[in-house]
């Protein structure tokens, strides 16, 4: 069987390389008309007599004797991982761990990575995780594990190393853009529980749903939320923060369904790879928005991936949001395991994938609508501007006004459910914005 699937570090098991289906489609058996059409080009009989000398050159002359096997896997897996960051060949060893992964726990930290430039560079750090908690950020590139450089390691190499008994420490030397100097932070590997999907009311009328990863629950917790949220609230949302910052994806169904919640019609994504297998169109369900259209505001940052991209650009193409924060971080491309028959396998990228608008999300990103970088709002303990007013004189007297009742209080501070989330504060702001147009509009 063949498996879509993204590279995780500790997100569920928490141990270094777990994978998860990402933008997929199961495959039952290979392509025979892409075998067959394979088999029918001519094989490159120079360049593979110059293999075979090399190999044979290494064998009978390099200073240690060296196994068949370790020269042959070396040679696929470098043949492989210089296709592109995400297609690797995994040895029955790795093969085995990240099946065995998916279904066990592990220790681990928290983190999606990818290689880059031959150092791990960090996509985005999972909520509630250790990596989470110690403050790595995404972007961040590990340049040493416990002391042993990253440089010269494959990916799984550095995520193994990454793997570990719950509880035990590991050290990680980071690189981090506008800081001078390396920083290392050690952290405690724990077995990685993901909540995927975290809700709140921000205020009377306005909800705020997190989706932390998609997972093949997801679509069901996101309604049990939204079910509770109206319940809060005792009706209809005026309106809804979906927060997608550092969400690094998932299932890719699980991003269809998000998307089909909130749309009544259109197109949310499309593949298109070489095989006819590939190619695939996923369309919102008519009628299918549970918030009846009310406004809502997407936030998404760098550490935004892969099926939280697909969501963000199905939502700002069929204009049903807006889209706010900072770009994301732009893995437009499909993933397929196959496994081999000597019980290794193979993950090859083998699609791209398509926002409604036909734009590729690879290597750009969905940018917002709205750019909004992360800032801290400082903690204000008065909501004014320092000066001495009417109100603070002892015994003024009191506003007896008509008007006074029913004023609506100013919004100077952030509230409490917001705290010193600025990006947040702002999605909120927004909401209220339209919602006020809207009454006024008569909508």
């Amino acid at each position: 069987m063949r498996y879509a699937l993204i590279l995780f570090l500790g997100v569920f098991i928490g141990a270094g390389i777990t994978l998860e289906r990402d933008v997929q489609a199961d495959r039952s058996a290979p392509n025979t008309q892409s075998l067959t059409q394979q088999a029918a080009e001519p094989l490159p009989i120079q360049q593979l007599r110059t293999f075979t000398d090399v190999f044979a050159r290494i064998k009978s002359d390099y200073v240690e004797p060296e196994s068949d096997t370790k020269l042959i896997d070396n040679a696929i897996q470098g043949m492989v991982s210089s296709l592109d960051p995400h297609s690797a060949f995994l040895d029955r060893k790795a093969f085995r761990e990240m099946r065995i992964s998916t279904e066990g726990d592990f220790g681990g930290l928290g983190l999606q990575v990818t290689m880059i430039d031959g150092v791990v560079k960090v996509i985005s750090p999972i909520d509630g995780t250790p990596a989470a908690t110690a403050g790595i950020k995404p972007g961040d590139l590990i340049i040493q594990i416990d002391q042993k450089a990253v440089q010269g390691m494959s990916l799984e190499q550095a995520v193994d190393m990454m793997r570990g008994k719950p509880g035990s420490p590991i050290t990680l030397t980071i690189l981090r853009k506008g800081v001078n100097k390396p920083l290392k932070f050690t952290l405690k590997r724990a077995v990685i529980k993901i909540e995927s999907v975290k809700a709140r009311l921000l205020e009377p009328g306005y909800g705020y749903v997190r989706i932390a990863q998609f997972q093949a629950n997801t679509e069901d917790s996101l309604m049990n939320a939204l079910r509770t949220l109206r319940r809060q609230n005792k009706g209809r949302l005026k309106g809804l923060v979906l927060d997608l910052r550092n969400n690094p994806g998932g299932v890719l169904n699980a991003a269809v369904a998000v998307s089909n919640t909130f749309l009544n019609k259109g197109l949310i994504v499309y593949t298109k790879g070489r095989v006819p297998d590939s190619n695939m169109k996923f369309a919102a369900t008519p009628g299918g928005d549970v918030l009846h259209g009310a406004p809502m505001v997407v936030l998404v940052n760098g550490g935004s991936a892969s099926a939280s991209e697909i969501v963000a650009g199905a939502l700002q193409d069929n204009k049903r949001a807006i889209i706010m924060g900072t770009k994301t971080f732009g893995k437009g491309s499909v993933q397929t395991i196959i496994p081999l028959s000597d019980g290794s396998a193979l993950r090859l990228t083998t699609a791209r994938y398509y926002t409604p608008d036909g734009n590729s999300i690879q290597d750009r990103g969905i940018t917002p609508n709205v750019v909004v970088d992360e800032m801290k709002i400082p903690k204000i303990e008065k909501a004014n501007d320092g000066m001495l007013k009417e109100v603070d004189l002892e015994g003024h007297l009191k506003n007896t006004g008509p008007a006074a009742a029913n004023a609506p209080a100013a919004a100077a501070v952030p509230p409490d459910t917001v705290g010193s989330d600025y990006q947040l504060w702002e999605a909120l702001n927004l909401l209220r914005g339209i919602s006020v147009y809207r009454h006024e509009a008569g909508e």
